[in-house]
């Protein structure tokens, strides 16, 4: 027991400073899209020939739907001018599917916060159910990370909890494999009102890549209404870590 008192003393604090001061990310990160049409060169399609999940559209404008990306960086590749590329801004929240959206040529709007009642309940305690709905556990390990001591989810009163009787809302990975959505819908029914639904990763908000396959349901927002979503494949714990702070109002 000494020893082990004396070890953490000599390794201090260790817990993230985010949101009081930046969080660094390795410079292989993918985060954030960045995209410049001004590059593009005409009827070159080599972007979206390359997604494997038709994240990309230039219909018009350049345009990448972070729902369904998996931040593969096979565009990237592709791309003969460098006219996309993956930051290491890990803001990727958006309150609404549509949202996820980044355009090129306008700034990209992270996820904001809950408004009115909700925010006053929720805003300095929220707790929440997680279900797996057939996910192959990425995002539910980059989740459970976010327990540790190296980031300390309690300390902003946002805590992960057994029973959804105790729970304020359900937090979703996973595709919604057809074995877990009797799972998903009794887990969202045993939640008292109201309450929040929150989808983390690709596979949860539609399907990922397991989209439109027979035994999956492309994602959670078919059979509960959604209130944030969070992508990535997985999402970083700092991804997600932001979204949540961003629900509740600790970060604008």
């Amino acid at each position: 027991m000494l020893k082990a008192i004396l070890t953490r003393f000599r390794q201090g604090h260790r817990t993230m400073a985010y949101p009081d001061a930046p969080q660094p990310l390795p410079p292989r990160f993918r985060g954030l899209p960045l995209l410049d049409a001004t590059r593009c060169g005409d009827g070159c399609r080599a972007c979206a020939a390359a997604c494997p999940y038709g994240s990309i559209s230039d219909s018009g404008t350049l345009t990448v739907d972070m729902g369904t990306c998996l931040f593969c960086a096979d565009c990237v590749a592709a791309c003969p001018r460098n006219a996309i590329s993956f930051s290491t801004d890990a803001r990727l929240s958006s309150r609404s599917r549509d949202g996820l959206r980044v355009i090129a040529g306008e700034e990209y709007q992270p996820g904001g916060a809950l408004e009115g009642e909700l925010l006053r309940l929720f805003g300095r305690s929220l707790k929440l159910r997680e279900v797996s709905a057939g996910g192959c556990n990425a995002c539910e390990a980059d989740t459970n990370v976010l327990s540790t001591i190296g980031w300390d989810l309690g300390r902003f009163g946002i805590q992960f909890v057994a029973s959804p009787r105790h729970a304020d809302g359900i937090f979703v990975t996973g595709p919604v494999s057809e074995n877990m959505r009797e799972a998903l819908l009794a887990t969202y029914a045993a939640i008292p009102e109201p309450k929040l639904v929150i989808v983390a990763g690709a596979c949860a908000i539609s399907g990922g890549p397991f989209k439109d396959h027979a035994e999956v349901h492309n994602g959670a927002a078919g059979f509960v209404p959604v209130d944030l979503y969070i992508p990535g494949c997985p999402p970083s714990p700092l991804t997600i870590l932001d979204g949540l702070l961003r629900l509740v109002g600790r970060v604008q």
